[in-house]
């Protein structure tokens, strides 16, 4: 199970702003900052502008969520743009006003306008030649249920290669964690990698072994290539790969979408748990 409140809600935090009746106060920003988005205020003639920087070089669809404390009654908007890397945009202005404003944040890597080629077919993330068995396949009721609809849960060893299943870019990864468990609190410990594909969409890969990333940000991958090895690190009830294809949405969250493997038994559009599935090259298909 991948840990999606972790690594896809990119929680920044929230902004505390307050307006006194003349004079609109600087916002206190409380962690509404990472190594990804960063929030940041100017203050003008007419209030406070906010600006957000993309601080890395791949694409993000962010969502600020503004709650305004108003006298007759609480109001809430949701501003959700995508962002490309190392880039700067004005998000909106908040006007003078005596209400305090509370604004917190999500974001994900990704274009909210990509569009997934439904076409391609994809190889098996692990070595040709080798089978593995599916604990969980799409829309299993254990926990491949909204975002995580169309995931699917490759059993293996500890230590097993890790292929890229489809080209593109290496936007992100975690190898720093040696621990896991079937509990919440372990969430945060899952070491993964986040390949951006050329259609904006991203192929992700978790709970790989500590130092079991063997790409680096930045190095684009061939499908097929060895590109990690399996754990059983974050949220996990046993050694396993956590594989799906996902698209950011406005929320500033990703969503899973439903894919197609080319195997020895041909091309399967829907993996059922406890089947086996034999990856083979993709020579003859294309990438």
């Amino acid at each position: 199970m991948k840990s999606p409140w972790i690594i896809d809600m990119h929680h920044c935090g929230v902004l505390a702003i307050l307006a006194a009746a003349l004079l609109m106060q600087s916002p206190t920003m409380a962690n509404c900052a990472d190594d990804w988005l960063s929030i940041r205020e100017v203050q003008t003639g007419d209030g406070v502008e906010l600006y957000a920087t993309n601080n890395q070089n791949y694409p993000i669809t962010y969502a600020l969520m503004i709650d305004q404390d108003k006298r007759t009654g609480p109001a809430t908007q949701t501003i959700s743009k995508t962002l490309p890397g190392q880039q700067s945009q004005r998000v909106m202005v908040l006007p003078r006003q005596e209400d305090s404003v509370d604004i917190s944040c999500t974001w994900t890597i990704g274009s909210r306008d990509a569009t997934h080629d439904d076409d391609h077919v994809y190889r098996l993330p692990y070595a040709e030649g080798e089978s593995f068995r599916v604990l969980q396949g799409f829309e299993s009721d254990w926990s491949h249920r909204g975002d995580e609809q169309f995931a699917i849960d490759f059993k293996m060893p500890v230590g097993t290669p890790v292929h890229a299943a489809r080209s593109g870019i290496v936007a992100r990864k975690e190898e720093r964690w040696d621990q896991g468990c079937w509990d919440q609190t372990c969430d945060r410990f899952a070491n993964f990698i986040v390949v951006l594909h050329d259609d904006g969409t991203t192929g992700e890969y978790y709970h790989l072994l500590r130092d079991g990333a063997l790409v680096e940000v930045g190095q684009r991958v061939a499908t097929g290539q060895r590109i990690g090895l399996s754990g059983d690190t974050g949220r996990s009830a046993e050694p396993h790969l956590h594989f799906a294809v996902y698209h950011a949405t406005r929320s500033g969250n990703s969503q899973s979408i439903p894919i197609s493997f080319l195997t020895a038994g041909g091309i399967v559009y829907e993996p059922r748990n406890g089947h086996y599935y034999s990856a083979v090259s993709r020579q003859d298909t294309g990438d």
